[in-house]
């Protein structure tokens, strides 16, 4: 049998490689609770090792996801407590987190990205306006949820979640990362610190400039 020609060898091990490391490696330890060490500029997963010796229970708890989120506190009506490994430093190098989304009537979770982590929600209580959008040419994937059903938004995609119910609703959403990371769209573009030029967001959005310059100051 002839051997594989050296170029595609190359390539094929180039695409392993890249398959390889688009996540997180497993670890080759049982834990590796974190510990928030500020006087380092090393960031791998952003965290260190705790003393294994140190570890407590404690360290792989938390508390509260019982209590509903301050939806009255959002302009949107609607609140999300995300544990990931900032708030649960057991959950570090084990690629996982979880969030409560708690919504008002008619509450809105605005469009967003998680750059490091893939979601699958399930619905608790009311009724959710879900979808998501691809990359070009961008096509949008919506559903609308009940209670107990579940739906998953793809690594990197803008997703959002609308509550089209006249009560509150509750999901759970679970994440493959202990960081996922969260880009909101509106806040991206009109929020950023510094602003993008008006010019820029005016011939992007095809708006007035004095349109974008009011949505600046709006975030």
């Amino acid at each position: 049998m002839k051997g594989v020609p050296y170029p595609a060898t190359v390539a094929i091990l180039a695409l392993a490689f890249s398959l390889a490391s688009a996540y997180d490696p497993s670890p080759l330890q049982d834990f590796c609770v974190a510990i928030n060490n500020t006087d380092s500029a090393v960031f791998v997963n952003g965290k260190f090792c705790k003393d294994p010796t140190t570890v407590t229970t404690c360290d792989f708890f938390f508390p509260g996801l019982n209590i509903p989120g301050n939806t009255a506190a959002s302009k949107l009506r609607s609140s999300v407590n995300l544990v990931n490994v900032d708030k649960l430093l057991g959950l570090n190098t084990l690629g996982i987190s979880l969030a409560r989304l708690d919504f008002a009537p008619y509450g809105l979770n605005p469009p967003h990205i998680h750059p490091h982590g893939t979601e699958l929600l399930v619905v608790m209580e009311g009724a959710l306006l879900v979808g998501f959008v691809t990359s070009n040419p961008n096509k949008i994937f919506t559903k609308g949820l009940n209670k107990g059903d579940v739906f998953v938004f793809p690594i990197g995609l803008i997703h959002f979640r609308f509550n089209i119910g006249k009560t509150n609703a509750v999901a759970f959403a679970g994440l493959n990362s202990q960081n996922p990371g969260l880009i909101t769209i509106e806040n991206a573009i009109f929020g950023s610190n510094p602003p993008i030029n008006p010019d820029v967001l005016a011939k992007a959005f095809q708006l007035d400039k004095n349109v974008v310059d009011y949505l600046q100051k709006q975030f």
